[in-house]
C-alpha cells in the first residue's frame, strides 16, 4: 500500500467524524458511558465479522498486550471525555474545542524520530488556540461559566485523540484487526462505569435510536479502522491537516440540522483553527508523499 493511498483511507474517517457531534445530541439522552458500551460494541462486533471474513482473527493472538491496552486507554478515553463535554457544552463550541486534535497531531508529529518542531508548528498552535479561546468567549452563545466543565472536557480529549494517533506510529507492525478488540474492550469497560455512575436512559424515540445506531457504524466503527491505516501507514502530517476538514464539516451540519445557529464568530473560530492546523502544517510539506 502506499503512502498517498493509506492518507487517502484515512481520510475517509474525517469524513465520518463531521457527523459524530450530529449523531451525539441525536442520541440524548443516553449518558455518556452507557452510549460508549452500545456504540463501541457495535463498532467492534463490526470489525470482527470483517476479521473473521478475511481470516484474519488468528493475527490477534500474536498483538502484545501493551498494545490493547494503549488502544483502549485512548478509544475509551476520549470518547468518554468527548460525549461528556457535548452533554456539559454546546456541540458547536465543544466540538470545535475538541477538533484542536488534529493540530496537535501536526506538532506531535514533529517530535517523532526523524522530524523536529519548526517555527511554522509553533505559528500554527498559537492561531489555532486563538480560535479555540474565540469560541469559548464568543461562541453562538456566548461564554457561559456554567459550561466551563465542558469545555475542559473537550480540550482534554483533544490531547487524548492526538496522543493517541500520533502513539499508533510506533505500533505500525501491528495488525488493523486489532482495533476490534479496543472497541470490545472499550464497550465491556464501560459497562461497570456507567452502572456505577450513571442512571441508565435508553434513547426515547426512532431519531434516537438510530443516531445511537449510526454512531457505533460510522463514526465509532468504521472510523476507527480506515484511520489505523492512515496514521500508520499515511503522511501522519498531511492526515492531521486534512483532518480539519472535520470541524468545518460538523459546524455545517450542525447548523443545517437546525442544532446550532450560524454566527460570524463561529465561522471565525473555525477559520482559525482550521488556519492554525495548515500554517503548522505547511512547515512539513518540504518532503511530500512517497510511495
Amino acid at each position: 500500500m502506499t503512502t498517498l493511498r493509506a492518507t487517502v483511507i484515512g481520510f475517509v474517517a474525517v469524513l465520518l467524524w463531521a457527523l459524530l457531534a450530529l449523531f451525539t445530541v441525536g442520541s440524548a439522552p443516553v449518558p455518556p458511558l452507557q452510549l460508549n458500551a452500545i456504540c463501541f460494541g457495535i463498532g467492534g462486533g463490526l470489525g470482527l465479522v470483517w476479521s473473521a471474513s478475511t481470516g484474519g482473527l488468528h493475527r490477534l493472538r500474536g498483538v502484545p498486550l501493551r498494545v490493547y491496552v494503549f488502544g483502549t486507554a485512548g478509544l475509551l478515553g476520549y470518547h468518554a471525555l468527548y460525549f461528556s463535554a457535548l452533554r456539559l457544552a454546546p456541540a458547536a463550541e465543544a466540538g470545535l474545542i475538541a477538533y484542536l486534535w488534529p493540530l496537535l497531531i501536526v506538532v506531535f508529529s514533529g517530535l517523532l524520530p526523524g522530524e523536529r518542531l519548526r517555527a511554522g508548528h509553533i505559528v500554527g498552535a498559537i492561531t489555532g488556540f486563538l480560535g479555540a479561546a474565540l469560541i469559548i468567549s464568543g461562541g453562538s452563545t456566548g461564554f457561559q461559566a456554567a459550561h466551563l466543565p465542558g469545555y475542559g472536557l473537550a480540550l482534554i480529549c483533544a490531547l487524548f485523540w492526538s496522543g493517541y494517533s500520533v502513539g499508533s506510529r510506533g505500533f505500525g507492525a501491528v495488525p488493523t484487526d486489532s482495533v476490534a478488540v479496543f472497541c470490545i474492550a472499550s464497550a465491556v469497560l464501560s459497562v461497570p462505569l456507567h452502572l456505577a455512575f450513571e442512571t441508565t436512559q435508553w434513547p426515547v424515540d426512532t431519531t434516537g435510536w438510530a443516531s445511537t445506531i449510526a454512531l457505533g457504524l460510522g463514526p465509532v466503527g468504521l472510523a476507527f479502522y480506515v484511520w489505523d491505516i492512515g496514521v500508520k501507514r499515511g503522511d501522519i502530517q498531511l492526515l492531521g491537516t486534512a483532518s480539519y476538514a472535520a470541524p468545518l464539516l460538523s459546524t455545517l451540519v450542525l447548523v443545517l440540522a437546525g442544532v446550532t445557529e450560524a454566527s460570524w464568530s463561529l465561522a471565525a473560530a473555525a477559520l482559525l483553527v482550521t488556519g492554525g492546523a495548515v500554517i503548522a502544517a505547511r512547515a512539513s510539506f518540504g518532503q511530500g508523499l512517497s510511495g
